[in-house]
């Protein structure tokens, strides 16, 4: 049954029949996918911090940055299309470290179009200062529960934009400057009710793409733009059928960026997958909002099937069923042809593909030293990387793992972090330097009752006011100033100061100045696993108890919830039998960590060297694996 925000999909509706909203006037709404994991860019792309997020190059933004610069550009350029704002879909893990990106992106967006003013109110329309609607998937199910989420959400609110549906980890390489018209052009296709995908030719046989055959052609309100209908598509050919694809010259890429009208694709996926419209209706009608987030009901969310907006509709559009009847009589797919550069960087050998190479095409980045190596793709991010006689490699340096791969095996990278899950390293999911809503810290060692981290807190940032039962901590001011909160004192630190936090302390630390604040952590007790804490108070609604402390109820908005909250948490329990924390790491060898020079952190907010922290961290061993979050 169709819900109470959804169209009807029998087959002898019209797209613009009277139960769909008039398409005049309608916005224009972009859609940001951010929800992918990347495994195959592993070991810089982690579940935690997927592909389109990483700064592959340092001082320079991530993909989904040049995702939001590239919708706010769109926008000026089509001021008529009534763009409105965004919404972006993305994983619940990564939200806080979507919100640090989207703040990087506008402080970049006010640098440059500080020139501009008529940029500059685009930007605030697309991703407004206050903050920009995200759609938290509580798990990942693809891009078409992802899309069907996001259209059903603006349907409950009564209108039916065109949806502008953008992956956030491609690269477009607009060189003639015919992005903004292409989609101008399918926008008017969707506002008649067709499902759009824009296309670029297709020049060899990569079977990891999906290919669209050109249809009819179709008559284009802008000189030099070829639109089609469609006639099939294909999503991750084998290779046979990917070569005939190519050679006969009537097949585009499809480069996953779509546009339909929200009512169109929730009538596409009742008649072609009505269990995902299903289980997707009822999570988005059971849904909670928690300031700019939109949580879906997880119990619905985990009952839908994975399935991309390829498979689950695409390909099914214009194909016929065993009765010999089209499967989707009323809906039709069109295509417009986009002629500029666009790459799906999904594997190390493609990301070489749009990098800069040099005279031996080679792709360096970091502290790199080759010898008699040609046609290879070498990043160090943390130490001296040298390659002698290597031809068609890939070698990829973390803080806590190498990569080393032919270019022609970079999809089986995939694989291997699956066997990484399935051995639960803590590799294939957390780098060293983990991300926080407030900042971030990073593992530099760890014992059997002690770990040291860095932590480094943003401006106007501050942690949670928590307490462990089973550790104490040392905080060792290296740069900036810090607030302290322990116990019923607060005061502040400056460089080269530090203080205490003994066992069952309530303590916070936070950054009251304008510079990112970095601090040396020392843990030391029976157990300092991140689950030993209790949060009372946190800006980011994270409060709770986890792990093996006494369990204390998280504060709520009710005087009495916070009195009750408190008093639980302040009365004396007795502490539980813990087994004494070892971790399970490979072997390692103990020796003096010496500094190596590594030109991508040099310019950047990053104090190693500095006199209070250089002897501590010069005594310090390797870290084999990051610890939890704090």
């Amino acid at each position: 049954m169709a819900s109470s925000h959804s169209v009807g999909c029998g087959s002898a509706c019209p797209v613009a029949s009277a139960a769909v909203p008039a398409a005049v006037g309608c916005r224009v709404v972009p859609v940001l996918l951010a929800g992918g994991v990347g495994s195959r860019l592993w070991p810089l792309s982690r579940e935690h911090y997927p592909k389109q997020f990483l700064h592959f190059v340092e001082g320079e933004g991530s993909l989904f940055e040049d995702a939001v610069q590239r919708l706010v550009t769109l926008a000026a350029k089509c001021p008529d299309m009534g763009v409105g704002p965004s919404v972006v879909v993305c994983n619940e893990e990564h939200r806080f470290l979507l919100q640090e990106q989207l703040r990087l992106a506008r402080k970049f967006l006010r640098n440059k179009l500080s020139e501009s003013p008529a940029l500059a109110a685009q930007a605030e329309v697309v991703f407004p200062e206050d903050g920009v609607a995200v759609v938290l998937e509580p798990d990942g199910r693809n891009t078409a529960p992802a899309l069907t989420a996001v259209a059903l959400t603006q349907l409950s609110k009564g209108v039916d934009p065109v949806l502008l549906v953008f992956p956030s980890d491609h690269v477009l390489m607009d060189v003639k400057g015919t992005f903004a018209k292409v989609v101008s052009e399918a926008v008017k296709l969707a506002h008649s009710g067709r499902v759009v995908t824009i296309g670029v030719q297709a020049t060899q046989p990569v079977v990891s793409y999906g290919y669209i055959h050109r249809g009819e052609p179709l008559q284009c309100s802008q000189e030099g733009l070829r639109a089609f209908g469609l006639q099939s598509f294909t999503e991750k050919p084998s290779l046979e059928f990917a070569t005939k694809f190519v050679q006969s010259g009537e097949y585009l890429w499809n480069t996953g960026v779509f546009v339909v009208r929200a009512s169109v694709w929730s009538r596409a996926l009742q008649r072609l997958r009505p269990i995902i419209y299903s289980a997707i209706d009822e999570s988005i009608k059971k849904r909670t909002v928690d300031g700019v987030f939109i949580r879906p009901d997880r119990k619905a969310w985990e009952r839908c099937p994975t399935d991309s907006i390829d498979y689950s509709v695409m390909e099914k559009l214009g194909r016929t069923g065993p009765d010999g009847k089209p499967l989707c009589p009323e809906i039709q797919g069109a295509t417009v042809e986009l002629q500029m550069g666009w790459y799906d960087v999904a594997s190390w050998a493609q990301f070489a593909e749009v990098t800069h190479r040099d005279a031996q095409g080679n792709v360096c980045n970091g502290d790199v030293m080759l010898l008699n190596t040609d046609h290879s793709l070498v990043l160090a991010k943390h130490r001296l990387v040298a390659a002698v006689g290597c031809s068609d490699m890939v070698i990829v340096e973390t803080a806590d793992a190498v990569l080393v791969v032919p270019k022609k095996s970079t999809q089986d990278v995939g694989e291997l972090v699956k066997q990484l899950k399935a051995s639960k390293r803590s590799e294939a999911v957390e780098q060293r330097r983990v991300y926080r809503p407030w900042g971030n810290y990073e593992g530099l060692d760890m014992g059997a009752r002690y770990q040291v981290k860095r932590l480094v807190v943003n401006p106007g940032q501050k942690l949670s006011l928590q307490l462990h039962y089973h550790r104490a901590e040392h905080w060792i001011v290296v740069s900036g100033t810090a607030m302290v909160t322990r116990g019923n004192d607060k005061f502040v630190l400056t460089e080269n100061q530090s203080t205490f936090i003994s066992i069952g302390e309530k303590h916070r630390l936070e950054n009251p100045g304008s510079i990112p604040l970095e601090v040396i952590e020392v843990q030391s007790g029976s157990y300092v696993g991140e689950d030993d804490i209790v949060r009372f108070e946190d800006v980011y609604n994270r409060c709770g108890s986890t792990g093996p402390g006494p369990v204390a109820v998280a504060a709520t908005s009710s005087s009495s919830s916070s009195a009750t909250t408190t008093a639980a948490a302040e009365a004396p329990v007795p502490l539980p039998s813990i087994t004494p924390y070892s971790p399970v790491a490979p072997p390692r060898l103990s020796f003096p960590v010496t500094p190596v020079r590594n030109p991508l952190r040099e310019g950047i907010a990053s104090h190693d060297n500095s006199p209070s922290a250089a002897d501590a961290i010069s005594r310090l061993r390797p870290m084999s694996s990051p610890s939890p979050s704090p």
